[in-house]
């Protein structure tokens, strides 16, 4: 997701949609310590997804 299509959303979607990608991803890796993901890459893409909309919420604080 791009960080102007974050900064467009309200504070509760940015939360909601934080609160979805932290289940999400706690899903994922659970899953690929069970049997191993054929997409790793999708854990590293929420990661980061996860990581901008953080930083975002910071930005607009201050």
């Amino acid at each position: 997701m791009k960080p102007e299509e974050i900064r467009n959303l309200s504070a509760e979607e940015i939360d909601k949609m934080l609160q979805d990608l932290r289940e999400e991803y706690g899903n994922l890796s659970f899953q690929h310590k069970i049997r191993p993901l054929e997409d790793t890459s999708k854990l590293k893409k929420i990661r980061k997804d996860i990581a901008r909309i953080e930083t975002i919420k910071r930005q607009s604080v201050n």
